[in-house]
């Protein structure tokens, strides 16, 4: 078994890389955009969000009661569907259920992936190298994602369903390594029924330290997709007034890779700083650069404002292997998935209402325009100023550096 767990932790950081070559992650809008309206293109990321909220929690129960390996590869299956059936489908029906697919192997890898990783490390005895570990998994996985957009912009270039087919097939890389897991040891008295696992995850939930981790990482959550939502249309917003709308694929896949690059570069430091600021003040400091980026997304339409999409990523460096590595501890691994996925299924379920909402007010056949982008950033911003204020002011209480 030891040498199993070890196998596990070796090959991680490998999932994890081709797990993040999304090579559509930079022209997706535009696809959409290129024969459906930017309503429907906002909705269709609703229907992803949705999918993939609907899935959270029973896809952290599946893993937790029939294991992580099992929840991985379902994972794997109908993430290889979805890409496919995003390369060849051509109506708003086939595209819909092309984004359930991805939803649902987004769904089944949530909580999964990093259950699997810390577990493996216990039964190796190896539990204190979860913060190091996480951030090796993490650099991989946006080196992925920098050489994946970049690619991804220039094959759009050459044909608009290559990036979709280039991600089916690192999708099925993602399966062959998933097989090669095996699951960690899980002690019998936390295979918990039902009744009793909603029991653990609610007496988690009066934890300060897990409740207040669990509200920062929804704000985190839906601060972090506003400029991926609203980042690539506000791209060709501003190229089409600079007369280069043809270019957006290549620069939105530039600024993607770039964006990644500067992400791994501040994933260097950000161990240090951890430590010089404490846990609590490096979370707060990269959520407040998050609702920063949109003010900023929203106050001018310029070509020059898209240097600052470089900046999405470097606040999630700073703060998700740090928040996953706290939250691990404090968890038992009879519910350690679902609790995960509780998490991120209110952070989605609160991220698809909102994306809705906007697209109802868009109704019409135009494309996104700046006006529209500075409305809903602007609100946005608004809103984050007065969750980061009760943050702050909940942090001392919640006691959330580990003693």
């Amino acid at each position: 078994m030891p040498a199993s767990m070890a196998r596990n932790i070796r090959l991680y950081r490998w999932f994890r890389f081709f797990q993040s070559l999304i090579f559509w992650q930079a022209v997706w809008f535009l696809y959409f955009q290129s024969t459906l309206s930017a309503a429907e293109a906002v909705l269709l990321y609703a229907v992803y969000d949705v999918a993939t909220t609907a899935l959270e929690v029973p896809s952290g129960y599946m893993s937790d009661r029939l294991g992580r390996r099992t929840t991985l590869i379902a994972s794997g299956v109908t993430g290889v569907a979805g890409a496919a059936l995003l390369a060849t489908g051509d109506t708003l029906l086939l595209l819909a259920a092309a984004q359930v697919l991805i939803g649902a192997a987004m769904a089944f890898s949530s909580g999964t992936d990093s259950a699997l990783l810390y577990e493996s490390l216990a039964a190796a005895d190896r539990e204190a190298e979860i913060e190091q570990q996480e951030l090796t998994a993490w650099r991989f996985s946006f080196a992925a994602l920098a050489l994946s957009a970049l690619t991804g912009g220039l094959l759009y270039r050459l044909d608009p369903t290559a990036p979709f087919w280039a991600s089916t097939l690192t999708g099925l890389v993602v399966l062959a390594l998933t097989l090669a897991f095996r699951d960690p040891p899980q002690k019998t008295d936390e295979a918990l029924e039902p009744l009793s696992q909603l029991a653990t995850l609610r007496d988690a939930l009066r934890n300060p330290v897990l409740a207040w981790l669990f509200a920062l990482s929804m704000a985190m959550y839906g601060f972090s997709h506003l400029p991926f939502v609203f980042g690539q249309p506000f791209i060709l917003d501003a190229l089409t007034k600079a007369g280069l709308a043809a270019e957006a694929p290549v620069v939105s896949g530039a600024v993607s890779a770039t964006m990644m690059v500067i992400s791994v570069a501040a994933s260097l430091v950000a161990p240090r700083l951890r430590t010089r600021l404490g846990l609590p003040a490096i979370l707060l400091l990269a959520f407040a650069m998050q609702i920063a980026l949109c003010g900023i997304l929203a106050l001018s339409d310029s070509v020059i404002v898209i240097a600052f999409l470089f900046l999405r990523m470097v606040p999630d460096s700073l703060s998700r292997p740090f928040l996953i590595a706290r939250v691990q501890t404090l968890l038992t691994s009879g519910s350690r998935a679902t609790y995960l996925s509780l998490q991120s299924f209110c952070g989605r379920l609160v991220f698809a209402a909102t994306l809705y909402l906007v697209s109802t007010a868009m109704a019409g056949p135009k494309e996104m325009d700046h006006a529209d982008i500075q409305t809903v950033l602007g609100w946005s911003v608004l809103l984050g100023v007065v969750i980061l204020v009760g943050l702050m002011l909940a942090a001392r209480r919640a006691r959330v550096e580990p003693e």
